[in-house]
Order: structure tokens, then C-alpha cells, then sequence
């Protein structure tokens, strides 16, 4: 998961009011990281909340797109400052979002990286982990820790 997280692709404090705000916000980062357009990315990440909310419940979203100009697979981490609504399947605001972009050939491998996200944030220790650290630092070594134990 190092290969897809870097340290500066984690927002420790969105300071989103709602899940518009806070893809877009994500998405600011992820071009300044990436050299995409954030018009790009947000109007992706956008056209897949449409098709359904990414909030898998739990105070857990996970947006994702694919993007034909995106070079390799990226994500990016952000905890909201304050829970937001998201539309999630159980109706409760987010407040841990994973989000990731994937160029449009990634194929199998974008539903692997999906896969893979969703096993770790499922687990309740790893969400009161990334809940309790307040750093960048912090939460990136939470989340290398957890990639590399929930790989399989």
C-alpha cells in the first residue's frame, strides 16, 4: 500500500461541510500530487457518487474513479475534521475517507486495490486507530502498518 499512499496524500483535517466539498477538497490534493486536472477528478469521483455513495457504512467512504490520463494508481486518505453526510448504506456520517483513482486500464487491479482498502477499514481496530492519531506522521504509519496486515 506504500506504493499507492504518501505521506503528503494525507489530509489529517478535512475541513469539508459535505460530501461535495469534500471531494472536491480531495481532489485539489490529489492534482497537486498527481499533475491531473482537480476538474478532472472531481468530476470523476463525482460521476461514481451518482451511480451510488461509496459510504460503506461505519463512518467509512471509500470514492474511486478511473481516469484515462492517471499514470498509475494513487490514494489518498483524508479524516474529516467533523463527520459529513455521505449518503452511506447505513445513513450515518463519514468521517474516514480513502478515496482512490486509478487509470482507466487498471482493470482487475483497481477492484484489488478496492478490495483491499475495504477488508482494512472494516476492521474496528484499524478505524479507532486512524480515528486516535492526529498527524499526518501519525496516520500514515496506522495505515502502512495496517496495508501490509490485512494484504491477503
Amino acid at each position: 500500500m506504500s506504493s499507492l499512499i504518501s505521506s503528503e496524500a494525507i489530509i489529517p483535517a478535512l475541513k469539508a461541510a459535505g460530501k461535495k466539498q469534500a471531494l472536491q477538497e480531495i481532489s485539489e490534493r490529489a492534482a497537486f500530487l498527481t499533475g491531473l486536472s482537480a476538474r478532472e477528478i472531481y468530476d470523476a469521483l463525482l460521476q461514481r457518487e451518482r451511480l451510488g455513495s461509496t459510504g460503506t457504512g461505519e463512518g467509512v467512504a471509500i470514492p474511486h474513479a478511473k481516469l484515462a490520463r492517471a499514470s498509475g494508481m494513487f490514494a489518498l486518505f483524508a479524516r474529516a475534521a467533523r463527520p459529513i453526510e455521505f449518503e452511506s448504506i447505513d445513513n450515518e456520517p463519514v468521517d474516514l475517507i480513502f478515496a482512490l483513482i486509478a487509470p482507466e486500464t487498471a482493470g482487475a487491479d483497481h477492484l484489488k486495490a478496492l478490495a483491499r482498502l475495504a477488508r482494512m477499514l472494516r476492521d474496528p481496530a484499524v478505524k479507532t486507530k486512524l480515528r486516535a492519531a492526529h498527524d499526518r506522521d501519525a496516520l500514515y504509519a496506522v495505515l502502512n502498518e495496517e496495508t501490509t496486515s490485512h494484504a491477503a
